[in-house]
């Protein structure tokens, strides 16, 4: 029995570990993957906009973290395939077979990138199928992309791809992009980038790697084959909530809903992060939310035990 249990080592999970050691409370941290991060291992971006760090990268602002709680009295389990979850037992049942139970849980589980879930999608993913504008743009430059969204994301990247690549075609399911005017006016003034809206990506096809997508657009009566060289996919995120969404109350994507100091609809059993944050996911937002979350379980935990 811990007095804590947090799923999830990303920035909400390992802020919300900082504080419960500090606090005092008995915390284990259970990740998933192979190291601590989350979606900072995903962002590939200069990171200027986290109060009080400037970093390079998602890694290096991550490695800020890491030796921030290293030598904290915290556990940390990583690589734990959590199967189960009984949310009002407060009770984690592991693959490995073992049951852990808390007094509090913090649900910092976290997004990931949505999938089109197209023919060609996963068998390309490295081989064609790019993870990012700035990290894989040595890799296609020279050559005809396409990139799918119409998003902040979707944009950027496009701007970024075409820097270095002849074309670059847009493609957005929507009539409009929606991405930030200053996003889209770059777009649109930028005389590489092709924006076909009311458009979707429906197959990425290639013998070794990406050589050509096919396009479906609202009124042609077929779809259509276009040459490229790497396909980059940015149709926004999912939270990673399937394990407890039918145990809380969530919105009709999955996001957990919380009330200001992050407590989900199961008493004791609280949120943080991007997992419960659709509107505003920020580094700091999530943070913010996983101190928040330690903090309130502290002030409640000290006040039973003094009753």
């Amino acid at each position: 029995m811990h007095d804590v249990i947090i799923i999830g080592a990303g920035p909400a999970g390992l802020s919300a570990a900082l504080w419960c050691d500090e606090l005092g409370l008995d915390t284990l941290v259970l990740e998933e993957a192979e190291e601590t991060g989350g979606q900072l291992l995903r962002v590939h971006n200069a990171v200027e906009n986290h109060l009080g760090v400037v970093a390079p990268d998602g890694r290096a602002l991550r490695d800020v973290f890491a030796a921030q709680v290293e030598g904290r009295g915290f556990d940390l389990w990583t690589q734990v395939e959590v199967e189960r979850v009984d949310l009002r037992a407060r009770q984690v049942s592991l693959r490995s077979g073992e049951r852990l139970r808390a007094v509090a849980l913090i649900l910092a589980t976290g997004v990931r990138r949505r999938r089109l879930g197209v023919p060609g999608e996963e068998e390309f993913q490295g081989r064609g199928v790019l993870e990012s504008g700035t990290r894989d743009r040595a890799e296609v430059a020279g050559t005809d992309v396409l990139v799918v969204g119409g998003g902040d994301a979707a944009a950027e990247n496009a701007l970024l791809l075409a820097e270095v690549c002849p074309t670059v075609t847009l493609v957005h399911r929507g009539r409009r992009l929606g991405a930030r005017a200053e996003f889209a006016e770059r777009v649109r003034g930028e005389h590489r980038i092709n924006v076909f809206t009311e458009a979707r990506l429906t197959r990425i096809m290639g013998r070794e790697r990406v050589e050509a997508v096919e396009i479906e657009r609202d009124g042609a009566l077929k779809p259509f084959r276009m040459a490229v060289r790497g396909v980059l996919i940015r149709v926004g995120a999912e939270p990673n909530s399937e394990l407890f969404r039918d145990q809380l109350r969530a919105d009709a994507r999955g996001y957990v809903v919380v009330t200001g100091e992050q407590e989900t609809s199961v008493e004791m059993v609280f949120a943080a992060g991007d997992l419960s944050n659709p509107d505003a996911p920020t580094v700091s937002g999530a943070v913010g939310a996983g101190a928040t979350a330690a903090k309130v379980i502290a002030s409640r935990l000290n006040k039973s035990r003094q009753s």
